[in-house]
């Protein structure tokens, strides 16, 4: 899937020229031209572990889960950002953050209740040994 994702994105920065944006981004970054190609190889490298992690969440659980997941990157992006960027807590952000949680709350509760919930016993009808004419 990454691998397919990755030829997608690479012909279209080919036949947009991207490629050769990157010499001039790295010129210009703030910190350094080595600077900012650690920080794009590190970034690469890190969003193939996370695709990896998620795939072995779908593996060794299931794909809701794995979305579920997913879905609770969001809320800890926008914290990281608003703590390391110093950005704008807006009421966007407030809204995306309160229903992700929501549903990751929801998700576990419901689970939780599933496991705890107590599996039915099933009681004999009648009682076999009070018939006497049965061949063994």
């Amino acid at each position: 899937m990454n691998l397919v994702a990755t030829l997608f994105v690479s012909i279209a920065m080919i036949i947009n020229k991207d490629f050769q944006a990157i010499p001039r981004e790295a010129r210009d970054y703030e910190f350094g031209e080595v600077k900012y190609y650690v920080v794009l190889v590190t970034t690469a490298i890190v969003w193939q572990f996370l695709f990896l992690g998620l795939i072995g969440i779908i593996y060794c659980s299931s794909s809701l889960f794995a979305g579920i997941v997913n879905a609770l990157l969001l809320p800890l992006t926008e914290v990281a950002a608003v703590i390391a960027y110093n950005e704008k807590f807006t009421g966007e952000k407030g809204m995306a953050l309160a229903l992700c949680l929501w549903g990751f709350t929801s998700f576990f509760i419901g689970e939780y209740k599933k496991v705890r919930k107590p599996e039915p016993t099933i009681e004999p009808t009648e009682d076999l040994s009070s018939h006497s004419n049965l061949d063994v």
